[in-house]
């Protein structure tokens, strides 16, 4: 009996499919897009609707050639790439390869559990068109901004550099906060703290808020010193008492840029590691006795919304392990954004019993420890809301209040099993001494406290994949690509984990700002992603889009090109030291490409290479590239340009062929050896 060929992208998602399918389906791996716009030339016909020249990615060929092989063997062929845009166009491009056109090929699943993919699989689709010409429309206005504008840049700046859509505006927020804090002028202010003591001893703090039932603000000592003169001597009063439950809600389970703020902020992941991690658990580990198990549900979406049968399970796992109390009268919906895909599911286990601490033996730390963040975060949103019991109290001098404020946690609740991060610290109080009103209390210090207006913060990962997000700019799947670039080209750098945009970095955007103002504008960056959307839906054309912005873009980029004078800008200052002179090296381009020169020559002409590059993609982490780096003893080895956050290493070179049973990088250990897989836990009969 002929077998049905299912195609997706990875080889660790082809193993967990394979699993659930049997003998009678055929598994095979595209190892993520199989075509592109070439990298040599622009790629798009604008004389001709802006169509698009696909051509085979580079090593490729031989993937291509073994799924039509396997195709015409095969009874049907079913696409099974991932449930969004890309996922949609790869699918797309197989069946334009494999000729299947018409057919009810597409599967789609957001979850790779055994249930979800066998329904996936009696429940086959057509190709959505629309998601086609959204993720196409995207892929043609970022090559006409990239491959248009960078050469001005090349002409104007330097060689090497680049302007993205999404990414330019990533690299004007930090910029634009730059000038922010270095415009900032700090206001002084002052408060004034009184330590007070009930008859019974108990101690307490109250800090003053109003002067006649008006608030105050004192903006120097003097006015400081003038409250404490009024005050001397006199009585304290307990005025107004206000106790109240205050109820703290659970935050909804994981979008992909919430999970990438939290484990910024938590876990210490940069979004690209974040996401890699996620794609394992969502593909699929080795858990033992249940073999290749996806863990979690599809990890790119803005939706929060949750499958009926996942809540129940959370709620009876909650009642199970916390009690009967902590679980609500009615599951906790949440709303998503206006602009969400609420096809789409929230970020949950795949089955909520497989505790973080039952997967001790078989993850690895780093996915342990993601793993947990989203289980602890899933059942925490269906879980009873927090009470705390809250204590204000005001005590009254003269004309002068002082307010006291204490806290108590009353009842856990969602708390008991997760609490949410943030980017500033919150003020913590406790409970406050039985007070009455009436009650006279005694001034055993008065602090008068001297402060200073602070500028707006640098932003963190997190901070900056929230400002994204809210402002619309780029997708969840956008995000970490985007960051990743904007500091792989120098035009910011991380500087005790906050964004610092370099000088290059602002030459740019300044550059940007005065010929392509619309371009790098944060209004109009979010109407083009929105536009994008509409393609999606079916309200736009995504070739009418295009040309709209083309039409524009085209004569802003003539002028700029006839008026911007070249601009010199200083040479890029590295962090490695000349060994004969001890100065700092300064990054050159030269024939073979950049390398490091010292800055004081002619007196010195020391130089040292920059890592070199070898032009293949490094399969661990799917985003790196892999470099020649060597030991402190000189010796050569092969490792991720994403170091630390990949730690691939080699002492033999890899090549371009990846390994046909677990899709990993080759090596090759002597000239005359046959390439052998660098994946030690290979399982096929090339690894080591």
């Amino acid at each position: 009996m002929a077998t049905s060929l299912v195609i997706v992208e990875s080889p660790a998602k082809a193993r967990t499919i394979k699993r659930f399918l049997g003998s009678r389906y055929t598994v095979k791996a595209t190892m993520g897009h199989l075509r592109d716009l070439p990298r040599s030339q622009f790629g798009v016909d604008v004389e001709n609707n802006y169509e698009p020249k696909y051509i085979t990615i580079r090593g490729k060929g031989s993937i291509l050639q073994e799924l039509k092989k396997t195709a015409k063997k095969s009874a049907r062929v079913l696409l099974a790439t991932d449930p969004d845009r890309e996922g949609e166009a790869i699918a797309w491009h197989v069946a334009q390869a494999l000729e299947l056109d018409g057919e009810k090929c597409r599967v789609e699943f957001r979850e790779i559990t055994k249930q979800a993919v066998v329904n996936a699989i009696k429940n086959p689709r057509h190709i959505s068109e629309n998601l086609v010409a959204a993720q196409q429309g995207r892929r043609v206005l970022d090559r006409i901004v990239g491959y248009k504008l960078s050469p001005l840049l090349w002409a104007k700046v330097k060689r090497g550099l680049s302007a993205g859509r999404v990414q330019s505006v990533a690299v004007r927020l930090i910029c634009d906060r730059e000038a922010e804090i270095e415009g900032f002028v700090p206001e002084e202010y002052w408060s004034v703290i009184g330590v007070l003591q009930t008859l019974a001893g108990s101690k307490f703090e109250a800090k003053l808020v109003k002067w006649n039932n008006k608030k105050i603000e004192l903006k120097t000592e003097a006015d400081a010193v003038r409250v404490r003169e009024d005050i001397e001597g006199l009585p304290w009063v307990v005025t107004k008492v206000s106790r109240k439950d205050r109820k703290r809600h659970p935050s909804p389970p994981f979008t992909t840029s919430t999970l990438q703020q939290e484990a910024a902020r938590k876990l210490n992941f940069a979004p690209r590691k974040t996401m890699r991690l996620a794609q394992q658990l969502y593909e699929g580990l080795d858990i033992g006795k249940e073999g290749t198990v996806g863990l979690i549900t599809y990890m790119r979406t803005d939706a929060v919304r949750v499958a009926d049968e996942a809540l129940n399970e959370a709620r009876r796992l909650i009642e199970e392990i916390y009690g009967k109390p902590y679980v609500p009268a009615k599951p906790n919906f949440y709303k998503s954004k206006s602009q969400a895909q609420d096809a789409h599911e929230a970020i949950r286990p795949t089955d909520v019993w497989r505790t973080p601490d039952s997967l001790k033996t078989y993850l690895n730390r780093d996915q342990l420890r993601l793993y947990r963040l989203i289980w602890e975060r899933f059942v925490a949103s269906q879980t009873e809301s927090a009470v705390i019991d809250s204590v204000s109290a005001d005590i009254q001098v003269d004309g002068y209040t002082f307010r006291a404020t204490g806290s108590q946690l009353k009842f856990p609740g969602f708390i008991k099993i997760y609490i949410e991060g943030s980017d500033d610290k919150e003020e913590q109080t406790g409970m406050l001494p039985e007070l009455a009103e009436g009650e006279a209390v005694a001034c055993q210090e008065l602090q008068l406290n001297q402060h200073f207006t602070q500028p707006p913060p640098r932003y963190t990962e997190a901070m900056l994949v929230k400002a994204l997000e809210e402002k619309g700019i780029g997708r969840p799947s956008t995000f970490a690509p985007t960051i990743d670039t904007i500091q792989h080209r120098g035009y910011v750098v991380l500087t005790e984990k906050r964004f610092v945009p370099t000088e290059l970095g602002r030459v740019v955007i300044d550059i940007l700002k005065e010929n392509f103002a619309e371009l790098i504008d944060v209004d109009f960056t979010a109407s083009m992603e929105q536009k994008l959307d509409e393609i999606e839906a079916g309200r736009a054309e995504w070739i009418e889009v295009i040309d709209h912005f083309y039409q524009e873009f085209v004569q802003l980029l003539d002028k700029a090109n006839r008026n911007l004078e070249k601009i010199d800008l200083p040479d890029e200052v590295s962090d490695q030291q000349c060994d004969k002179c001890g100065s700092y090296m300064v990054v050159k381009h030269g024939r073979f490409g950049k390398f490091l020169a010292c800055p004081n020559y002619p007196e010195c002409k020391n130089t040292k290479p920059l890592l070199k590059t070898i032009g293949i993609p490094c399969s661990y982490c799917k985003d790196g590239e892999i470099v020649e780096r060597r030991t402190k003893k000189g010796r050569v080895f092969y490792g991720c340009s994403n170091y630390p956050d990949c730690e691939f290493t080699s002492w033999y070179r890899p090549v371009q062929e990846k390994c046909p049973s677990c899709g990993h990088n080759l090596v090759i250990k002597t000239r005359k050896s046959r390439p052998v897989c660098s994946n030690k836990a290979c399982p096929g009969k090339d690894g080591e």
